[in-house]
């Protein structure tokens, strides 16, 4: 057998020659995420806005019977993209052209309370969904804690009070999907509730929120958690079924509300129990690099992933979420750099492919 002695000088080099391929390797992702993320911002521009008319279009071709503009659920995904943007380079401004095409959505005058509606109110607006707001909201709340701009805030806790108008204590609690549909109560509806409510409460330390969150959370764990640690999907009523089926999103906002929860109680059993719904998830979701077809789901996930890794800075997501990018970019992209895996691409799909792309870049 033969013994090699390798001096203390040579395994200092061999040390400081990975280190600097390790940091040639992040610095070039890092030019590659700036590219991509250049391409994928303009090409939204370019396919999906109409400048005469300052809105956005839902899809790159429309059957006969669909609507011309897009849906608010699409700018949901764009307006946390362009916050990530300003977070990302912060001496340009990407929100406030999307602001202002979703203040078009703001029905300021239906009772209970004012809300976004899920279609344009120029064109007769539509149903509103608690959802929709939610998520508008918890990009101004970050927004907010980027920038300490106040009419942020103020905006969340208008989207917050709309919020509430779909609480009751129907099947022990919860918010509902839609408005004035009192047919099911969903994960989708509470999840992004309890993050709303919770970045209200770390902004102004207003009891309320912390209540409200907790309440959500609670109901939540209660009626739609699954022996894994993840979520099902809803519960019909008045029938009280269990829709059964799992979205990366649902584990995405349970995930960063459990962590926020941690933060703000110093609990580890909130600790704990983000990091049980972020290795079932990965189990579940990822296979062969790939997360599920829908990216803004995906989007959501990543969100929760972050959350969990600034505290306890486990890599294995991230690194799951930088495979999953780049086969995505390798083989769900077409000729016109548009993501998608269906022949009709969908603004949705490319905002949320920015918003992956604009996160892993920040980290």
């Amino acid at each position: 057998m033969k013994h090699f002695n390798i001096s203390i000088p040579s395994v200092k080099y061999l040390i400081t020659f990975l280190l600097l391929c390790r940091i040639t390797v992040n610095a070039q992702q890092k030019n590659n995420y700036n590219r991509q993320i250049e391409i994928v911002y303009k090409n939204i521009y370019r396919y999906f806005y109409d400048s005469s008319k300052n809105v956005f279009i839902e899809k790159t071709k429309l059957k006969a019977d669909e609507k011309p503009y897009a849906y608010l659920w699409p700018l949901c995904a764009l307006i946390q993209a362009t916050n990530e943007m300003e977070t990302l380079y912060p001496k340009k401004q990407y929100m406030q052209p999307v602001i202002k095409v979703i203040d078009k959505y703001y029905n300021a005058a239906k009772p209970p309370h004012p809300g976004y509606e899920s279609y344009l109110m120029e064109a007769g607006g539509d149903s509103r969904f608690y959802d929709d707001n939610q998520w508008i909201g918890i990009a101004y709340m970050d927004a907010y804690h980027r920038t300490k701009d106040t009419t942020y805030l103020n905006l969340s806790k208008d989207i917050y009070g709309f919020m509430m108008t779909g609480y009751d204590t129907v099947s022990g609690g919860g918010l509902y999907w839609k408005e004035f549909d009192n047919t099911t109560k969903n994960t989708c509806s509470n999840g992004p509730g309890i993050l709303l409510a919770l970045q209200l409460y770390k902004a102004t330390k207003g009891r309320k929120y912390f209540d409200a969150a907790m309440l959500l959370y609670n109901w939540v764990n209660k009626t739609l958690l699954a022996s894994d640690g993840l979520y099902y999907d809803n519960i019909r009523l008045p029938s009280k079924e269990i829709d059964k089926r799992k979205f990366t999103y649902n584990a995405g906002t349970m995930l960063q509300s459990n962590v926020l929860l941690y933060e703000i109680t110093n609990d580890k059993k909130y600790l704990l129990s983000a990091q049980q719904q972020a290795a079932a998830s990965l189990q579940l979701f990822y296979k062969k690099n790939l997360f599920p077809e829908n990216y803004w789901f995906n989007a959501v996930l990543l969100r929760g992933y972050i959350e969990l890794y600034n505290i306890d800075k486990r890599e294995m997501y991230i690194t799951a979420f930088k495979k999953y990018a780049a086969k995505v970019w390798q083989v769900q992209m077409n000729t016109q750099n548009l993501v998608g895996t269906q022949p009709v691409k969908s603004l949705i799909d490319q905002a949320a492919y920015l918003e992956i792309l604009v996160r892993l870049q920040s980290l």
